[in-house]
């Protein structure tokens, strides 16, 4: 069996950034016990908030979140200003064996990117890719067509493949597409016959975020919201290899 999740975290601080919330956040993201986790809004650096709350880790988000429950773990640094950088991130107890960060950013306001993680699980290679869409939907279709392009370029169509991570597809207009380019299934679609509501995480009501598969059988898969200390839920789904 295997499990993942996919979380936006939000770069570690509460709705409406109230507080720094890291801590509860790996303790979240422990109960999950996931093998395989897609993280959005990583803050990799940050020159100001160690200054601004005695509490923040003195190392990226990613690291922090990790230690010591997945030894293996990857950013895709995205979005970059003055003060530091943001992007997703792949936590793994398997060996990442490729990592590959590709800019998908649809125009100069939204830094977005696909981070392409090649995973060898008891020796078989799954190719994971976590990614974070825009706000607006004419960008978010762009996405779409570099995200189905780098997969067609760089992982083999018979390949096992996971696509995590927050699609801002609260419509529902991108997963037809990847079905027919990709050959990939929305895990909730399968179980439940439609997209998980994930946000806001006390009271899901959107349908923001996905997780995707190929080469996998379903066993069950749920949103974990409620007490999350995201805006996002997280969503969890446990898989079976074919």
């Amino acid at each position: 069996m295997l499990k993942v999740a996919t979380y936006n975290i939000h770069k570690g601080f509460s709705p409406f950034n109230r507080r720094v919330v890291l801590h509860e956040l790996r303790e979240r993201l422990r109960e999950l016990d996931a093998d395989l986790v897609f993280l959005q809004e990583v803050q990799g650096e940050h020159a100001g908030h160690a200054q601004q709350h005695a509490d923040y880790p003195d190392m990226p988000q990613h690291e922090f979140l990790a230690d010591p429950f997945w030894l293996h773990h990857a950013y895709g640094m995205n979005s970059v200003y003055e003060a530091g950088h943001h992007g997703n991130a792949i936590l793994s107890r398997f060996p990442i064996v490729l990592t590959h960060n590709t800019d998908v950013s649809a125009h100069r306001f939204e830094q977005r990117g696909l981070l392409h993680c090649e995973i060898d699980i008891e020796g078989r290679r799954v190719h994971c890719l976590c990614t974070h869409f825009g706000l607006f939907a004419r960008g978010r279709r762009a996405q779409l067509q570099a995200l189905i392009g780098y997969a067609q370029a760089a992982i083999p169509a018979t390949a096992p493949l996971l696509i995590a991570g927050d699609f801002n597809d609260w419509r529902g207009q991108l997963s037809a597409g990847l079905d027919a380019a990709l050959g990939v299934q929305d895990v909730f679609c399968l179980q439940h016959g439609k997209p998980a509501r994930s946000f806001p995480s006390a009271l899901p009501l959107l349908k923001l975020d996905r997780i995707y598969m190929r080469g996998f059988d379903l066993v069950q898969c749920q949103v974990r919201g409620g007490r999350n200390a995201s805006d996002h839920a997280a969503l969890l789904a446990q898989l079976k290899k074919r």
